[in-house]
């Protein structure tokens, strides 16, 4: 079992930053992949950004040249800098594992709101 517990949220104006962060117990050496992903309101969930054990990173084209995803392994955390924030990144942004051996996200954590207003 994996937890994870997002914290870094808020209400942030236009242009501004902010950083998510997301703290991983339990199990933690079996997670391959941690990832962000974001459900805007009437919206799907989007993956926003991941990164392997190793450090290989992917990101959306919505996240590419503002979003930063980053790992501390020796705490076990993994953090997404956004910069440069747009209204339309408002959303419900939530953590992901998915752990070696699996071909789906196998955990999730509970979810942190970012608003940005216009």
């Amino acid at each position: 079992q994996v937890q994870l517990v997002e914290s870094g949220g808020g209400l942030v104006q236009a242009g501004g930053s902010l950083r998510l962060s997301c703290a991983a117990s339990g199990s933690i050496f079996s997670i391959k992949v941690m990832g962000w992903y974001r459900q805007a309101a009437g919206k799907q969930r989007e993956l926003v950004a991941s990164i392997t054990r190793d450090g290989f990173r992917y990101y959306a084209d919505a996240a590419k040249g503002r979003f930063t995803i980053s790992r501390d392994n020796a705490k076990n955390t993994v953090y997404l800098q956004m910069n440069s924030l747009k209204p339309e990144d408002t959303a419900v942004y939530y953590c992901a594992a998915l752990l070696y051996g699996s071909d789906k996200w196998d955990f999730w954590g509970q979810g942190t709101q970012v608003t940005v207003s216009s």
